[in-house]
């Protein structure tokens, strides 16, 4: 998984609520168990037509925000079924970071584990990010996980909370197999004490 240290990129703003994971990856691309390739078919039904025609005021089919690595979204974002896949479209797409005021918590739970960071933050702060975000080529910002700020393009900063173990994980790009792997000289001890006390097993 790769490491979330600091993130300077444009944010896209999608202030729609109740955004659910059919509606962030369709149903009909989840034959996949692959991480990657997913990030074509990201939104798919909002932003191509029945004939695969992109839908030129979706959001992220403007031309500012094809290279938008921060989504500033409405509330309850991420909930309906428990799918890996949405994450996993998000993040090859190039989205890292997600702000709203919440989250599903599969959803939430998900993000962190693929190496996306979602951020809950009061509606007044969404609203002044989402602000931000309309800016179209201008809506750059930076997301600063060590001191967990938000710089807005005119230098204003929001500050926002995250869990310690979660913020570890993603500072050091570690999954569950990292974190795992972090304990492979126990495992490996355990595992030659355990071959000499029962070599019968």
């Amino acid at each position: 998984m790769d490491k979330f240290t600091k993130l300077t990129g444009i944010a896209a703003p999608m202030p729609l609520i109740n955004v659910d994971t059919d509606m962030i990856i369709p149903k009909q691309f989840l034959k996949t168990i692959k991480r990657s390739g997913l990030g074509v078919n990201l939104f798919d039904e909002m932003r191509f037509d029945d004939d695969g025609n992109e839908v030129a005021d979706f959001v992220l089919n403007k031309p500012a925000y094809r290279d938008a690595q921060i989504l500033v979204a409405g509330d309850n974002f991420g909930c309906g079924s428990s799918r890996e896949h949405a994450p996993w479209a998000l993040l090859d797409f190039g989205i890292r970071c997600v702000i709203s005021t919440s989250f599903a918590d599969i959803f939430y739970n998900n993000c962190f584990k693929n190496g996306i960071l979602p951020i809950v933050l009061p509606q007044e702060d969404v609203d002044k990010l989402m602000d931000d975000a309309e800016r179209g080529a201008n809506a750059v910002i930076t997301v600063d996980l060590e001191s967990q700020t938000i710089t807005g393009p005119d230098g204003g900063t929001v500050t926002f909370e995250v869990d310690a173990f979660r913020k570890h994980c993603l500072l050091n790009g570690l999954d569950d197999i990292g974190l795992t792997l972090e304990k492979s000289a126990s495992i490996e001890a355990f595992e030659a004490k355990a071959s000499q006390e029962r070599p019968w097993v």
